[in-house]
């Protein structure tokens, strides 16, 4: 069942995050629809601008149509992540979205307000719920990079004032988390000081802690063993995520660690059996993988066992 995100945020907000986990192809949403019902959780489906361009976006949209039709138990909101104001357009008028996604953060605090009421003024005539960003993340993400001296964290007098001019349905904010596998360096963590002030700012309002992938190291570890050379990775503590969702963060976007995953069974396959050249034997093990590691990861976010509470409130 595809339902907008503010619906799934009303039921966690305070209590758990919602996982929101990118997408490119079949082995993945397959892998991320038996996670979520493995371990009964609401979840979103992300697709970024990249993934709509990967094979045809049409194509990705019916595999989720499709997906939904196979577990009709799923409860899950599909959004546009990160973005621009044409394709967040053609996204609320394809009829499929039930969230979309515009970041203009990288444009000066005016010039983001604006973009973002336009492109909110047209999701709301849908009745489709935008989420904007306030503050910049450093790092790399398919289109969007940003150089670590070029990050700032979101200014929580501005995030009020922003929210109110924009009537965007929530807000991702920059506290310290970058896109990419290479999150940290040193003991640099999650700016919880400035999320308390942001949730002062704006009590009961949803936000959402993007490049929040964990980076673990055994699968880095594993993936350098099989060939691979990803060195000095590093991401954000999942443990830490309890404590953003009792601050106001009821999304939390994870996309490095499940292309991780891929190129860890790949990588693994391929080494122990040179002699394999069909694709479904590492897109059998992969889907069951990642939906292991779906299930591991919403323990973490707290979404664990709330998709029927999710239902009734759904159907009240």
């Amino acid at each position: 069942m595809i339902v907008t995100t503010k619906k799934l945020f009303e039921a966690a907000y305070g209590k758990y995050a919602i996982g929101a986990y990118n997408i490119n192809n079949l082995e993945q949403i397959v892998g991320l629809f038996r996670g979520n019902l493995l371990s009964q959780a609401p979840f979103i489906i992300q697709i970024s601008k990249g993934a709509r361009s990967y094979t045809d976006k049409l194509l990705l949209e019916g595999l989720i149509r499709s997906a939904d039709e196979v577990f009709p138990e799923a409860i899950f909101a599909v959004h546009l992540d990160h973005g621009d104001e044409q394709t967040a357009y053609e996204c609320i008028e394809s009829g499929f979205y039930s969230s979309v996604m515009i970041d203009a953060s990288h444009e000066d605090f005016e010039t983001n307000m604006a973009i973002t009421k336009r492109v909110v003024d047209a999701a709301h005539a849908k009745g489709i719920v935008v989420e904007a960003e306030l503050g910049q993340l450093g790092g790399v993400e398919e289109h969007v990079q940003v150089d670590e001296a070029d990050a700032k964290l979101t200014d929580p007098k501005q995030a009020k004032e922003f929210v109110d001019r924009t009537g965007c349905d929530s807000l991702a904010v920059a506290i310290g988390t970058s896109h990419g596998a290479f999150k940290f360096s040193g003991s640099q963590s999650l700016h919880f000081d400035v999320l308390a002030e942001i949730q002062k700012t704006l009590p009961n309002f949803p936000l959402v802690m993007h490049g929040s992938s964990s980076v673990p190291e055994d699968e880095v570890a594993r993936i350098n063993a099989a060939g691979g050379k990803i060195e000095g990775a590093k991401g954000v503590d999942a443990g830490q995520f309890k404590r953003a969702s009792e601050l106001g963060v009821t999304k939390i976007n994870i996309d490095t660690d499940g292309r991780l995953v891929w190129t860890r069974v790949h990588r693994e396959v391929f080494r122990d059996h040179p002699e394999v050249f069909d694709l479904r034997k590492p897109g059998t093990i992969f889907m069951e993988e990642y939906a292991k590691f779906i299930a591991e990861k919403n323990r973490y976010l707290g979404s664990e066992g709330q998709l029927e509470k999710v239902r009734a409130l759904l159907t009240d």
